[in-house]
């Protein structure tokens, strides 16, 4: 992937070729500024590669596609709007407000404690009630791919990782495939099955880690408990050194 300009190219990305499977959740990490951004653009279908193709599920993406959902850091939920019509907005931009996907958005917010604060205003939710909120408004047009870019940077810690939990929990229950770009390892080592480390610009896959913590159903704050988790944390931080 190359940017141009008037006066010169730069690359980003080269040579990057990965897969992910039915259900996984991949995290992408790397040094800043390395491209992880634009490998999660390019996989939305909002940048074309200089060369090279994406498939999703053996079709080529070549251009934004409801299949693929994206979370950005903001949650970018309307300020005017309620929480009920801000989770329907994609719906209706889509002309998919039918009856069925209008009762499958309440099942969601029941489900993940939302019903309640329906009629509420963005402003009137917590950080982490905001992360859902925008999380089911993408869950609602039933994509099969979810992208993450850096979903929690907004949050204080706390709540970080009190979030971390619900929308994993959220994305577990929907059987959802998950690629996350993330600069926080914790996070990525806590939530992943697999973790792609990047080298600096142009960004190259340098290592892959596979996170194995026994028990399928164990969450993210747990994982954080496990012995397993300081050796990978000591694992992926010195190959992210060894970049700097």
């Amino acid at each position: 992937m190359n940017y141009h300009t008037l006066e010169n190219s730069t690359r980003a990305l080269e040579n990057i070729s990965f897969s992910v499977d039915s259900g996984e959740f991949v995290s992408i990490v790397g040094p800043s500024g390395c491209g992880k951004s634009t490998i999660l653009n390019i996989v939305a279908g909002l940048l074309k590669p200089s060369y090279g193709e994406v498939y999703i599920d053996g079709e080529l993406v070549t251009t934004v596609s409801t299949k693929i959902g994206y979370m950005f850091q903001k949650d970018h939920l309307f300020e005017w709007l309620t929480v009920f019509d801000n989770v329907l907005l994609g719906l209706k931009i889509h002309k998919k407000l039918t009856d069925e996907n209008k009762i499958k958005v309440m099942g969601l917010l029941k489900n993940y404690n939302l019903w309640e604060f329906r009629n509420h205003y963005p402003k009137e939710l917590s950080g982490g009630m905001r992360q859902r909120a925008a999380l089911i408004r993408t869950l609602a047009l039933n994509p099969d791919v979810l992208l993450l870019d850096e979903p929690f940077s907004a949050l204080d810690y706390q709540t970080r990782l009190n979030v971390s939990d619900e929308i994993y929990e959220i994305l577990k229950n929907e059987k959802k495939t998950v690629i996350m770009v993330t600069h926080d390892l914790s996070e990525a080592i806590s939530m992943s099955d697999r973790i792609l480390v990047l080298t600096n610009r142009p960004a190259k896959i340098k290592k892959e880690f596979k996170m194995d913590f026994c028990l399928d159903s164990i969450s993210p704050l747990k994982c954080r408990e496990a012995p397993q988790f300081r050796t990978y944390f000591n694992q992926l931080w010195k190959e992210l050194n060894s970049e700097v």
